[in-house]
């Protein structure tokens, strides 16, 4: 499907994801994009820095985020993973794109419109706190996509605005100079993929408090899956699986046999809570147990994932160079 396709993906560095971005967001694209001809997959540390400017921090959250990319199955031999601030193209061809960006495009960006709504529920003025990183956030982005001549970008349903700006952008270049100098990027949501609920069923978000991590010591991972909510019925009174937040989440990560006999046992009364979180636990503690271990090695090896990080950007480099270079010949002669 997409053989002859290049996949496109990026990842802030803020913060260590859970389980809810490991399973729902990070195995699928990684499977999504070794499906594809050519799989760019960058570390947006440019986009990070409008929100975490300290070195240490960064850094720090550069290495766990490249650890755990590895951890989850990134090829870094044929994969193209690299560092956003390692392709000084992009920044170039940002700038171009700005002259062809209206300004009502930012104006109408998630990220810039939640901040705005934010200030104004608490009483403060509409651009606090705005700074023009996060106001231009979309055009960086369009820029780059555009850049590695991407085909297929999968995203969230919230993230689709971010490729349709791309396409925008891209389509006024076009139509401008009246022949196809940047290609025109598809999205592609992952509709079979599962948003987990979290352990007080709401979606699982740090910002809630609710998670399970991963990568974790087994104790914090137990306390987390043992802190999910659930009702007082007994052991024996039948239960509807799909009331239940353990089994909710359980069957986005067990086998569909395994999720089966949880939701039978259920049914029937033979599951309690208790045993139920037992379950969950071995799921997940079984599933990242492998990666857990490619993990600790990379954090441990960081040298080795920086290996990775430059060799992706040799890479990748060249096609964000040829787009510039056509963009510069055609404006600049």
């Amino acid at each position: 499907m997409y053989a002859d396709k290049c996949i496109l993906t990026g990842v802030k560095p803020t913060g260590k994801p859970h389980i809810g971005n490991y399973f729902g967001a990070i195995k699928p694209a990684i499977e999504m994009g070794h499906q594809a001809q050519r799989f760019n997959l960058f570390i947006a540390d440019y986009h990070a820095i409008n929100f975490m400017k300290a070195p240490e921090l960064l850094q720090k959250e550069i290495k766990e985020i490249a650890c755990i990319y590895l951890a989850a199955g990134l090829k870094p031999e044929t994969d193209y993973f690299y560092r956003q601030s390692d392709i000084p193209e992009i920044n170039e061809i940002t700038t171009i794109l700005y002259a062809f960006t209206p300004k009502g495009f930012m104006n109408k960006s998630h990220a810039y419109k939640a901040c705005v709504e934010r200030n104004l529920a608490e009483n403060k003025p509409a651009d606090d706190g705005v700074n023009m990183g996060l106001y231009t956030y979309p055009t960086l982005m369009a820029s780059d996509i555009l850049a590695m001549d991407t085909d297929i970008v999968p995203v969230g349903k919230d993230q689709i605005q971010h490729v349709e700006i791309a396409r925008d952008i891209a389509g006024a270049v076009n139509a401008y100079y009246d022949k196809e100098l940047l290609k025109l990027p598809e999205y592609v949501t992952a509709d079979n993929v599962a948003v987990l609920p979290g352990t007080d069923g709401r979606k699982m978000s740090k910002s809630y408090n609710n998670v399970i991590p991963i990568f974790e010591d087994e104790k914090v991972i137990k306390k987390a899956v043992y802190s999910t909510v659930t009702d007082s019925k007994p052991i024996e009174e039948p239960k509807n699986p799909d009331d239940v937040i353990v089994y909710q989440i359980y069957k986005c990560i067990a086998s569909a046999q395994k999720a089966e006999e949880m939701a039978q046992g259920l049914r029937e009364g033979k599951l309690g809570y208790g045993h139920t979180k037992a379950m969950l636990l071995d799921a997940v503690l079984n599933e990242v147990r492998e990666a857990k271990e490619v993990y600790d090695y990379y954090m441990a090896h960081y040298d080795e994932a920086c290996g990775f990080l430059e060799e992706g950007a040799a890479k990748a480099r060249p096609y964000a160079q040829k787009t510039l270079q056509r963009l510069k010949e055609t404006l600049f002669g």
